[in-house]
């Protein structure tokens, strides 16, 4: 009996935290159909009446299809690029012994505590040496390296994959880069698509450095976007506006976390068993 008990009050527990992470998702998808001074003066669950006049003020300010295209011409090959590499890197430091490999590691954990910003003076100069502002490059290629991410893979590689499976293929004869596509990549893929996710969602949501380096409007990625709408004169007006260009903006993300959701418990299983 007290078994029970203890499984309902956790059950309750779990229901009331889903419906508090939930509750805002909910307010911004009302207040997307709200006008602005409805959503100054009152807090409500019940939509109101105000859709088309937002998404009139979303289509006057800015091209949202535009900002979506952007947005995804950047965050899908920099998390392509970040996957791959960041399993490359870990599959090598987690595999491979060879002189330096701790400093390698020690400078990979160094820079994990080092704030992005505090180097983005110089990023700036950088891309303007190099001609390249107003340029998806600078916001695709630095994705390449990602500290965090080959952390994790690294401590997920060395508790899911046994060095004498890399033995027996060498054996038979297999190249490294074949073992690292064959055999690597596929054991890792939990973790990479956990990491991939994130990563997804990071580049999706990046705010200061394409505002630095985009200077042209039809080039600006969705958040970028947003911000302009969010700086215009009549703020209050445009709060309907804002929550609903917000909750478009969602979407990719729920249907990249809807897909690879699945990813992030088994690769948390998988890194919970050692050999």
């Amino acid at each position: 009996m007290a078994t029970k008990i203890k499984k309902a009050l956790i059950y309750l527990a779990l229901i009331v935290l889903a419906v508090a992470c939930l509750l805002p998702f909910l307010l911004m998808l009302v207040n997307a159909t709200r006008s602005g001074n409805e959503i100054m003066t009152s807090v409500t669950f019940i939509p109101g009446k105000s859709l088309a006049s937002n998404w009139k003020v979303v289509s006057e300010f800015f091209n949202i299809f535009q900002g979506f295209f952007n947005s995804l011409l950047i965050s899908i090959p920099a998390t392509l690029l970040t996957a791959y590499f960041s399993a490359m890197t870990a599959y090598g430091l987690a595999m491979y012994r060879f002189k330096g490999r701790n400093f390698v590691f020690a400078v990979i954990l160094v820079f994990m505590m080092i704030p992005a910003q505090l180097g983005l003076i110089g990023f700036y100069d950088l891309v303007s040496f190099l001609k390249l502002v107003n340029s998806y490059i600078p916001l695709i290629i630095p994705a390449i390296a990602a500290p965090g991410i080959v952390f994790f893979l690294k401590q997920y590689l060395e508790s899911t994959l046994s060095p004498a499976l890399l033995e027996a293929a060498r054996i038979d004869g297999a190249k490294e880069l074949s073992i690292f596509h064959r055999i690597v990549l596929p054991i890792m893929s939990p973790g990479i698509a956990t990491m991939s996710i994130g990563a997804f969602i990071g580049n999706w949501n990046s705010y200061l450095t394409p505002m630095i380096i985009l200077t042209k409007k039809e080039k600006f990625t969705l958040p970028v976007l947003i911000a302009t709408l969010n700086s215009s004169t009549d703020i209050v007006a445009n709060q309907g506006a804002i929550y609903l260009a917000v909750a478009i903006s969602v979407v990719p993300i729920i249907i990249v976390f809807c897909f690879c959701s699945k990813y992030i418990i088994s690769s948390i299983s998988a890194g919970g068993v050692k050999e």
